[in-house]
């Protein structure tokens, strides 16, 4: 969907610990770049009282937009914020930016597993 619809947004909500210590999605092969905005504070959990105003800027609300958070918990519940804020078109990636844990204890799924392009913060 990011490389075929012009349009549609990638939003991160990982904290900036994540992006930095873990990694960041990259969609330079598709012209794009990911719009970074915290949904919950690292340590704190509080909630990011501007996610919406920030992570919807200047888009029109029938933007594509692809939420990704790291096992597709937080980029849920900013998927289904954004809709109820009348942006139509949200969508949740279930696998995240490293997936769920497996039964050893690792992550190994999600789009940092599958092949798509990243970078270490």
């Amino acid at each position: 969907m990011l490389r075929d619809d012009p349009s549609a947004v990638l939003i991160d909500v990982r904290t900036p610990e994540e992006w930095n210590f873990v990694g960041v999605p990259v969609l330079d092969s598709i012209a794009k770049a990911p719009r970074f905005v915290y949904w919950t504070a690292y340590g704190t959990g509080a909630a990011n009282p501007a996610f919406l105003s920030e992570a919807t800027e200047g888009l029109d609300p029938a933007t594509p937009l692809l939420f990704l958070c790291r096992s597709g918990v937080r980029s849920k519940a900013a998927a289904l914020l954004a809709g109820a804020n009348g942006f139509a078109n949200t969508y949740n990636i279930t696998a995240g930016f490293e997936g769920d844990l497996e039964a050893v204890g690792h992550r190994a799924t999600g789009w940092r597993h599958s092949g798509l392009p990243w970078r270490q913060g």
